[in-house]
Formats: C-alpha cells, structure tokens, sequence
C-alpha cells in the first residue's frame, strides 16, 4: 500500500483492487500517464494535477487512462464555462448557505449496502424568495468536492436522491431546459461519484412527481447521461 491509499480500510482496498482494478504497485505510474496528457488540451487551464486529484479521477473510471484524462478535461472545462458558479464557492456564501440550511443536500448518517454515502434532497424544501436553483446546485458541488476528500468515498461513492413530492408548479417553473442542463453536466462531472459502467458507484435517483421532467406519479428514474426509467 502506499500513501496515496492511506485511510482505506482492507475490504475497501480489495474493493479498489478488484472492482476499480487499483494497482499499487503501478500507481504512481497511472497517475503520471493521466498527467502527460494535460499537454493535449492547451486550451484547458488544468488548475489541480497533483497524484491525490488525479487518483480521484482514475478510480472514477477504474484506472482507464484515457476515461479518466477526458473526464479531468471536462471537469475543468465545465469551470471555465460556468465561471460565475464558481466566484466565492464556499459554504459562507449568503446563496450557498441558506441552500445548506435548508438540507440542499442532506446526508443520512448510515451508508447503504454498497459503502456508499447517501444524499438526499426534499425538492419542496426550495424557498425562491431566498436562494435560486444556481445556488442549489452549487450546494451540492460544494459539499462534493468536500466529502471525496475521503478516500472511502472517492472507492465506494455516492447516492443522490431527489425527492419531488409536493413540489409545485411555480417552483418547477425556474426548472427551465438550460438550468436542467447545467446541473445535470454539474453533476455528471463529479469524477468521484460516479463510475463509468452500470456497477455504479455513484448513482442519481429522481421520485415522486415532476410535470415538466415527464415523470408519471410514484416513478423514480436515475441518470448515466440521460433520463432512464427503473422498474
């Protein structure tokens, strides 16, 4: 084991190592092969490329170098498309702040069979008068990039529930085509918490009743790039 895996605990470095295909042997190596490729996208300003970041995006997509150089490039592209979400991106700002008070996003203290995190949104919680969709969403990022610095989470990752009980028509006014789109890239891009493959380790499940996303009463659907129903 080397430093680089420290804080893993011994199911979930067997996890890594058969699941994610983690080597720690060849580490460093995959890491500095994800690294040699920044040259290719000059038009990228690659702002983080230490081991530790990167390791994130390897595990992401089980240590394919190429899979996990592209996503690196999204991430930081996604940030240099949407600057103004990301000026004074942190949990004191007045936005991003009341949208944490209101459980934007909640987490259960138990991890679901998988050793996954559990988060959960009650979309109804939403009060337009004092934050907008924009700062839900940077909540939510925030808390990401805050809870992967665990490196049991960057393994076993994350579930994203959105409730939309009660949720009303004037609320899902503001859930134009655009805003839809922004967050669903957002969150696609979060390298950590989700795997390339139908093995999710990250996983995006919407429930209850949205008019404007096409949901039929009681219907719960998940997203790997698209609206997919389950069940």
């Amino acid at each position: 084991m080397t430093h680089l895996q420290a804080g893993l605990s011994p199911e979930t470095l067997e996890k890594a190592r058969l699941e994610l295909n983690e080597n720690p042997d060849t580490l460093h190596q995959d890491i500095q092969e994800v690294r040699d490729m920044v040259i290719t996208r000059p038009d990228i300003g690659f702002l983080r490329t230490d081991d530790a970041f990167i390791l994130r995006f390897l595990r992401a997509r089980k240590f394919q170098h190429f899979e996990a150089f592209r996503l690196l490039a999204q991430y930081f592209e996604y940030r240099q498309q949407n600057l103004d979400m990301f000026k004074s991106f942190k949990a004191t700002d007045p936005g991003i702040k009341q949208a944490l008070k209101d459980g934007f996003p909640g987490g259960l203290a138990n991890l679901d069979h998988y050793g996954r995190k559990i988060l959960v949104l009650f979309a109804a919680n939403w009060d337009q008068s004092r934050y907008t969709l924009v700062d839900i969403l940077r909540a939510i990022l925030l808390s990401l990039e805050a809870m992967i610095e665990d490196p049991e989470l960057q393994v076993n990752g994350f579930v994203l529930i959105i409730d939309w009980s009660n949720f009303t028509f004037k609320q899902a006014s503001k859930l134009t085509p655009s805003m839809l789109r922004l967050a669903i890239e957002g969150l696609q891009l979060k390298s950590w918490w989700k795997r390339d493959d139908t093995d999710l380790n990250g996983e995006l499940s919407i429930c209850g009743q949205s008019a404007l996303l096409q949901q039929t009463e009681d219907s719960c659907f998940w997203d790997e790039g698209v609206w997919e129903k389950q069940g």
